[in-house]
């Protein structure tokens, strides 16, 4: 496993999201925040159950464009007030980096992220391509090379939070052993009971393996923590937040699959994802 280093020389070491917004505030990362408006607000939602698979899910996702550049944050379906949108519309990033809505504060900082550090070589990312296929082809092509991210060797239990069957399935192929967490609940497609507390099951498990909604829901800092006290591998795999969580390489994450808007189930074509760190 290669030694993980941050995107860039020049970035400071951030230990904390609330860290990384006052980075971003005082100019760090690029242009001043205050004089950069956001252009365009949406959401896209989407329900889904693969052929073959007995259960289905939906996903909701608050996006915004800067400039190029899209950035953006999952929520849970139906929870986010439509009146977000029109607060987010000619508001400037820094406003929304004070929003009260910590998925808008998200969203804000992935989007001047993007702006200011695109996944591209320069900023540390490697490009990994995805075929076209079915929703579940793309799924499982998807979660194979987020799972190459974790470590070959010394791994034997992995702390899965947010759960992705095609994820599992991946782990299980390997032979490798996992406890599933969701704030949701429920069961895998295996049976397996979902477990909704990450913290409590993190003494028994040698690795995390962990969704960027943990940024959207605030569940983030103390896997961040617990992996930077202990060296545990933590590897992201990031829809939401693709642009801020490789900010935490060498701080905790050791690797992140960075997956910026379109997302691989809104289209059928070839597509890519971006590696930081991991296994190479």
């Amino acid at each position: 496993m290669s030694a993980v280093s941050a995107p860039t020389l020049r970035e400071p070491a951030v230990r904390t999201v609330d860290g990384l917004i006052e980075a971003v505030r005082a100019g760090v990362y690029g242009p001043d925040p205050a004089g950069q408006r956001m252009a365009l607000a949406f959401t896209t939602a989407q329900a889904v159950r693969h052929e073959g698979r007995t259960s289905g899910y939906r996903n909701e996702v608050l996006s915004l464009r800067l400039h190029a550049a899209v950035g953006s944050c999952a929520v849970e379906p139906g929870g986010l007030d439509p009146s977000a949108l029109d607060d987010c519309l000619g508001a400037t990033v820094a406003e929304l980096l004070g929003h009260p809505l910590l998925p808008v504060r998200i969203a804000a900082l992935d989007t001047y992220l993007m702006h200011t550090r695109p996944h591209t070589t320069e900023h540390g990312a490697r490009p990994c391509a995805l075929p076209s296929g079915s929703s579940l082809e793309r799924s499982r092509a998807r979660s194979r090379a987020v799972a190459e991210l974790l470590p070959e060797a010394g791994i034997e239990r992995v702390l899965v939070v947010g759960v992705v069957n095609s994820l599992l399935e991946r782990l299980r192929e390997r032979g490798v052993g996992y406890v599933a967490c969701d704030l949701k609940g429920g069961i895998t497609e295996w049976g397996e009971p979902v477990r909704t507390d990450a913290l409590a099951e993190l003494e028994r498990c040698d690795a995390v393996l962990a969704s960027g909604m943990t940024l959207g829901n605030g569940t983030f800092q103390p896997l961040l923590d617990h992996a930077a006290a202990t060296g545990k591998p933590l590897v992201m795999f990031a829809q939401t937040g693709s642009a801020v969580l490789p900010r935490f390489l060498g701080a905790g994450v050791t690797a992140v699959s960075a997956e910026p808007y379109p997302f691989f189930w809104l289209d059928g074509g070839p597509g890519v994802i971006h590696h930081y760190g991991g296994a190479r």
